[in-house]
């Protein structure tokens, strides 16, 4: 009997899940004929291997549905799938962990789920950390992405997880990183701010804008903002209000965010919480400087506990917009930093990591 991996990925939207997920998937082609991944997310198609069989409504309308109805479809299309004849099989979730565990569970289909952001920030009741301790607990592997997550994992649930960093495709990085943008001048009196991520509760953007708010008349900046969200139209408006329109920018998801992160001074990330956030591991591949907030999980690791970039405490905008200032009066000296992170970034070798990922599925399967 062939076996067959199920990738569960119901909603697709460009962050860096999805950049790990295209990449996780097409290594797995090298080593399983039959894979299959449901979503709703027929756009990002031309993102994965031609191998790669994609299961779901055909129907665009779904992109702009919630979350929750996206993962209920994605469940019945989950239940089609396993009763499918002649295949042994293997869920590989992304997300909605929930619904593909407990259809695992129900349907005895061995699971490795991979947990994507930080318990502590969406864990919010006794309630429901009792819900998702006992889910998870059905799960075969669980896979998270960073050693702080890993013991968050412990903590919270009791559970014992496997710890795969992030794989980094270095190659594919420094040729998209080459190509021309207009927004960034060399002009080397403006500090050159970016900031990429969904726009939403999570990312924390706002935070980034408060901060510039209180030192606009002490230096000069650019900003730009990369990415879609429920959250955009809050920030055009406190730009707008604040007077911050002519130095911040903002627009949507690019497919090739690289070339305007090699052109910037300074990537400043902002995120409540994480897991193990990408942008952090491609700012460092191109040796720009990073300040980022010291939210779970992820940037504290990623920066060597401060060594490799700023730290500041999650939130506190104040902070955010002093490290701002300092980075600007001090930028030579603080080129130490960017090379130590540069220097650690064998961590996440893209072979090392993707090889980790068969080998726990190996385990099981």
């Amino acid at each position: 009997m062939k076996k067959k991996l199920i990738i569960f990925m119901p909603s697709i939207e460009g962050g860096g899940v999805e950049k790990n997920l295209f990449l996780i998937c097409n290594y797995l082609t090298k080593k399983y004929d039959k894979l299959s991944i449901i979503t709703v997310s027929n756009r990002y198609k031309p993102f994965f291997s031609k191998k790669i069989k994609f299961i779901g409504p055909k129907n665009k309308l779904w992109h702009n549905t919630n979350r929750l109805i996206k993962y209920l479809i994605c469940s019945f299309y989950l239940i089609f799938e396993i009763f499918e004849k002649n295949n042994e099989k293997l869920i590989v979730s992304f997300q909605g962990n929930l619904f593909s565990i407990l259809i695992g569970k129900i349907l005895k289909v061995k699971i490795l789920a991979r947990a994507n952001a930080a318990p502590s920030g969406w864990i919010f009741n006794s309630i429901k950390k009792k819900i998702f301790g006992v889910v998870y607990s059905y799960a075969d592997i669980i896979v998270v992405n960073s050693l702080e997550f890993k013991k968050e994992f412990k903590k919270f649930f009791n559970l014992n997880s496997a710890c795969i960093y992030n794989p980094l495709d270095k190659k594919k990085i420094y040729r998209l990183s080459k190509q021309n943008n207009n927004y960034f001048k060399s002009d080397k009196n403006v500090l050159k701010i970016i900031n990429i991520g969904r726009i939403v509760e999570q990312k924390n953007q706002i935070l980034l804008l408060k901060a510039l708010n209180v030192i606009k008349e002490k230096i000069n900046f650019r900003v730009l903002i990369i990415g879609n969200g429920i959250l955009k139209k809050n920030l055009v408006k406190f730009a707008k209000e604040n007077n911050l329109n002519s130095k911040v920018k903002i627009i949507n998801f690019q497919k090739n965010p690289y070339k305007y992160l090699s052109k910037s001074d300074v990537l400043i990330h902002t995120a409540k919480f994480e897991g193990l956030p990408n942008v952090l591991l491609e700012a460092q591949l191109l040796k720009k400087f990073i300040i980022s907030s010291d939210c779970p999980t992820g940037p504290k690791e990623i920066l060597c506990n401060g060594k490799a970039g700023f730290l500041f405490k999650n939130g506190d905008y104040k902070e955010l917009s002093k490290k701002i200032v300092y980075f600007f009066q001090n930028q030579k000296i603080l080129n130490k930093k960017v090379n130590y992170g540069y220097n650690k970034i064998y961590r996440f070798d893209y072979n090392l990591c993707l090889k980790r990922y068969y080998a726990e599925i190996k385990k099981i399967f």
